[in-house]
């Protein structure tokens, strides 16, 4: 298996299931040479077996290290990133609900979910693009979506990227985070105004922005329904004092990101 492998994998899983409109946003802006993904972010909770650690292995499998740690705490997240060492390859966000610093009734609903666990499937890395790996019903979801729109989307939706991010650096036609979100406008999309369209600066070393969620169609015990999906992220990078391009991220506007999928 390589990285390679693995992100085509996550792609057209991404593309099918979560965020269809990204085949759009390629289209608009891809010229002369394929877009580089800057990264992509996974979810997950911090209950065993389903960690961080559980997550990264696939990736650690490929040759990927960790660096990065960072916390959320209106959120009640934490999360890590990890890099490659060809820097062609996307880094990786992985975030984790702490599940026991939730209310009574949320964590008896996530635990009903794991408790539904094949963990034979986490042994593989098919796992982090197969989607939900248990039963849910709307009710449970509209449950937790009043705490936590992070566990209602995880609930939901399961494994799979919630994001991938197209590498500001790399464009031709744009210089600018806020030049490829009135590109974007133009065409019909919506972006994530949270904490401003443009989140972080060049004093932070890194400005990002992002459509909100598309909207997908889930299947829940009780039928299905329209909720938000996975999003489309746009990352500029600024070097640092060495003349490298700055490689990890910043929680504040990372914090702001994660909004891009509230319904």
């Amino acid at each position: 298996m390589t990285p390679d492998v693995l992100f085509q994998s996550l792609w057209n899983d991404y593309i099918q299931r979560l965020c269809p409109s990204a085949q759009q946003v390629h289209q608009l802006l891809e010229e002369d040479e394929a877009l580089i993904n800057d990264h992509i972010a996974l979810r997950t909770f911090n209950l065993e077996p389903l960690g961080i650690a559980t997550l990264a292995q696939p990736f650690l499998d490929v040759g990927y290290k960790a660096c990065g740690d960072y916390e959320f705490e209106s959120k009640k997240l934490v999360a890590k990133h990890f890099e490659h060492p060809d820097p062609k390859q996307p880094k990786v966000f992985i975030s984790a609900l702490k599940v026991d610093e939730c209310s009574a009734e949320l964590q008896a609903i996530v635990a009903k979910l794991v408790e539904q666990l094949d963990t034979d499937k986490l042994k593989n890395h098919e796992f982090l693009f197969g989607g939900r790996l248990w039963d849910l019903s709307f009710a449970d979801f509209q449950t937790l979506a009043t705490e936590s729109e992070y566990a209602s989307w995880l609930a939901a939706h399961g494994y799979g990227a919630n994001h991938f991010t197209v590498s500001v650096n790399q464009l031709k036609a744009f210089d600018e985070v806020k030049e490829v979100n009135d590109h974007l406008r133009q065409s019909g999309f919506t972006i994530n105004e949270f904490g401003g369209e443009v989140k972080g600066s060049p004093e932070v070393l890194l400005e990002q922005s992002s459509t909100m969620a598309d909207k997908v169609s889930v299947e829940f015990t009780d039928g299905a329904q329209v909720i938000p999906g996975g999003f489309y992220e746009f990352a500029k990078r600024y070097p640092m004092d060495n003349g490298e391009l700055y490689p990890g991220f910043v929680a504040a506007s990372a914090d702001k990101i994660f909004e891009s999928t509230n319904g």
